[in-house]
């Protein structure tokens, strides 16, 4: 047990010396976990003397400063802190907008610089971030469609879903279906391999995208690879060396994706990025930049700045020293060294190139959200935004000043899993980022806001508090420091507004008490699972749909649970069995998955939402006029029970639109399931193409059914912004998936 003193140092640096795993029990953090915590925030707790000093500092230091680094305001009021300040204490605030103004009251919204001085003399600076009150709900009830976007294969694209996939779906969803948006998985740089970690989940950097998402067919140079680049009689030789060096990466990129579709291969990443890279450094080459799209890759570069070229350095520096940049020559490991700024000229190229793919990705992201509001999407793309960073990844290294070194972001234990969670990711430190005014979180929140209509945001917990679990521990022996939740939340809340975007919020699993009203009350939305919503804390069973809540997106299931079919069916238990994931008999895991079930199929059944087999004799059909199965009727049944929702938001797992029984994630496990590389699928395990799911009577026939249920053109009985109650998401573990403050997470090495 910490000690009074050491728990009191804690206590004001943030860091937690007990948890609740449930709300009858508490559990002691450890004293070393506690002590390594606060080393990670630069103080020593090691001896008892230490403690007294540091304690001794901390109080003096809190008791003498008129203003603590970043203060928050909401509206146009005099933020909290400010209004606190001595009697007669000066003001001088310097806008973001560039003005000079002696008071706080009626501020634009920004990050602004405020100078306090106290009648005593005492003086104090601080960031200043002025916030709407809250973010505006959607602009209308409406459903969207979920998918992870490397299994979107087209019969164009090179063994992966790709951006020219995403709008191409986008656009015929918008227009044909009426869908409001797309959600898809993170879409961040991952580090390189190979093997790459096919987790989006343990990106490299979160701030810039991958380029193995792009359709190279798409880049404007491309069309000119086979063109001269200079004149006369030599003209024609360059010509032929650009096609010459085309014909290997599409001839590859064919194969490829004939292996995914036509004959059960996996998506394999590095084989996709292998042929692309080949191709964009023929074109990089071979085509120079035309004037007016010169102009406009400059314009990038001095918009991104020093994060564009620290990233670019990383790709660049990974190439020649592999990607861990802990093993890298000590002056590499420092990103602002003169070694590395040697490195930097010396590999100017290569710098430029992975600058390049930068551009070229993000220019075809916003392609794809202006392709998905043309369709008619109020909201468009929605993106995803990851936890945290891989350790050895360029934000990891770039970012070395606002990470805690030795510090992984995992969860605790619980009833669902007794040995906690260490999802490999560095947790920023709290302290670093409140002396910056948040720079790198609003950075990040900028640079995804740039394409999304709409940003999700994993374990949204996080922006109060995250357990830390010290290197070389378990996650038994971890502890949570929070974070300043008023600060991050002011950040988040400003930076969507600017954007016009709508966040929505992973909020499932136990969530501490008064986090969720904090989030509603700032406009960010949660996310509901139908098989989670019960009343945990009653009878155990469904909750009525018109008790949820209506700020939230509602799904059915997600890329970490079974697909609506399996679970359906029981057969994720037959697949978590054959796989050595089952802590009970078989039997007995069969038994309660079809218990549940029977209890899901017969309050549809009540409610009249089972349309066809087992109910009334009838047979629904399809729009094509076929007899859809029972599995058909129960999958859309469930939807429609969604709909009875006030939920604004209502999310279709697109692979449940033709019966793919695989998750896209098993959490649990790591080599043993194929997670983050299979295909769309029918009910049958055959891959299905982008062109073919345009055309599948099923999909279009559970389509219909949400559609004729939202508030867009040609529907109809909208429930719009009607309030819910409950619903608010309980602590089930089901497959793994779900937990103690966001333990869901389960994409650290030996999980996934």
């Amino acid at each position: 047990m910490p000690s009074a003193d050491l728990s009191r140092l804690a206590a004001l640096h943030g860091v937690a010396t007990s948890y609740s795993p449930s709300p009858d029990r508490t559990v002691a953090a450890s004293v070393t976990a506690v002590t390594r915590a606060l080393a990670a925030l630069g103080v020593d707790a090691g001896t008892p003397e230490a403690v007294r000093a540091a304690l001794a500092a901390r109080e003096r230091e809190r008791a003498e400063r008129l203003l603590p680094p970043t203060v928050v305001g909401w509206g146009t009021g005099v933020p909290p802190a400010l209004a606190a300040l001595p009697g007669g204490t000066l003001l001088l605030v310097r806008t973001e907008q560039g003005e000079t103004r002696p008071s706080a009251e009626n501020l634009p919204p920004g990050v602004h610089r405020v100078t306090a001085t106290a009648p005593d003399g005492r003086t104090g600076e601080a960031h200043l971030i002025v916030a709407p009150p809250g973010l505006p709900a959607p602009p209308a009830r409406s459903y969207g469609l979920l998918v992870q976007l490397y299994s979107l294969l087209s019969r164009r694209s090179w063994g992966m879903g790709d951006l020219a996939d995403l709008g191409e779906l986008a656009d015929w969803a918008g227009r044909t279906l009426g869908a409001g948006f797309v959600q898809i998985n993170p879409l961040h740089a991952a580090v390189p391999g190979p093997p790459t970690d096919p987790s989006p989940y343990r990106p490299s950097s979160r701030r810039f995208p991958d380029p193995v998402h792009l359709r190279i067919e798409d880049v404007p140079e491309f069309a000119y690879l086979s063109e001269s680049k200079g004149e006369g009689a030599g003209a024609g030789v360059e010509g032929a060396e650009g096609r010459a060096r085309l014909e290997g990466p599409l001839r590859r990129a064919a194969e490829l994706r004939e292996a995914v579709l036509d004959k059960g291969a996996l998506i394999d990443r590095d084989a996709v990025w292998a042929a692309k890279k080949a191709a964009l450094e023929a074109v990089v080459d071979e085509v120079p930049l035309g004037p007016g799209r010169l102009a406009a890759y400059r314009d990038f570069l001095a918009e991104q700045g020093q994060a564009l070229e620290d990233h670019a350095t990383w790709c660049a520096l990974a190439e020649v020293h592999g990607p861990a940049w802990h093993t890298w020559p000590a002056p590499l490991r420092d990103p602002r060294s003169p070694g590395t700024a040697r490195a930097r000229r010396e590999l100017a190229a290569r710098v430029d190139f992975h600058s390049r793919l930068a551009w070229l990705t993000d220019t075809q992201l916003t392609a794809v959200q202006r392709t998905a509001r043309e369709a008619g999407m109020p909201l468009g793309i929605v993106h995803d935004l990851a936890v945290g960073v891989h350790p050895e990844g360029s934000d990891a290294w770039a970012q070395q000043d606002t990470l805690a070194a030795g510090m992984s972001v995992g969860a605790p234990p619980d009833a669902f899993n007794a040995r906690g969670q260490d999802w490999g990711l560095p947790p920023w430190r709290p302290d670093r980022l409140a002396a910056c005014g948040y720079a790198p979180f609003r950075a990040l929140l900028q640079a995804l806001f740039r394409y999304a209509g709409a940003l999700r945001i994993d374990h949204v917990m996080g922006l109060f508090r995250l357990w830390w679990v010290p290197r070389g521990l378990p996650p038994t022996e971890g502890t949570y420091v929070r974070y300043d939740a008023e600060a991050m939340l002011a950040v988040l809340v400003l930076e969507a507004s600017r954007a016009g975007a709508v966040v929505i919020g992973e909020d499932l699993g136990t969530v501490e008490p008064g986090v969720r009203e904090t989030l509603r009350e700032r406009g960010v939305y949660g996310t509901s699972v139908l098989w989670f919503e019960r009343d945990w804390e009653g009878d155990g069973r469904p909750l009525p749909p018109e008790t949820w809540r209506a700020d939230c997106l509602a799904t059915v299931t997600t890329h970490d649970l079974p697909p609506t079919a399996s679970r359906l069916t029981g057969e994720h238990v037959g697949l978590r069995d054959g796989l050595g994931l089952l802590t009970r008999p078989l039997a007995e895991e069969h038994a309660e998955a079809a218990a549940d079930t029977a209890e899901w199929l017969d309050l549809l059944t009540r409610l009249g939402l089972l349309h066809g087999h087992g109910t009334d004799g009838t047979v629904s059909t399809r729009a094509n006029g076929t007899a859809a199965t029972e599995e058909e009727a129960r999958i859309q049944a469930v939807h429609r029970y969604l709909l009875r929702t006030p939920a604004r938001m209502i999310g279709v797992w697109l692979p449940d639109g033709v019966g793919d029984r695989r998750p896209q994630n098993l959490p649990g496990t790591w080599d043993q399931y194929p997670n983050w590389r299979l295909p769309v699928a029918d009910a049958q395990g055959r891959p299905v193409s982008l062109e073919d799911l345009a055309a599948s009577p099923r999909l279009r026939a559970l389509l219909d059914v949400v559609r004729t249920r939202t508030d867009r053109p040609g529907g109809a009985e909208g429930t719009g912004g009607v309030s819910g109650t409950g619903g608010a998401g309980g602590a089930e573990g089901t497959d793994g998936a779900e937990g103690t403050d966001g333990a869901d997470r389960a994409d650290a090495p030996g999980r996934t």
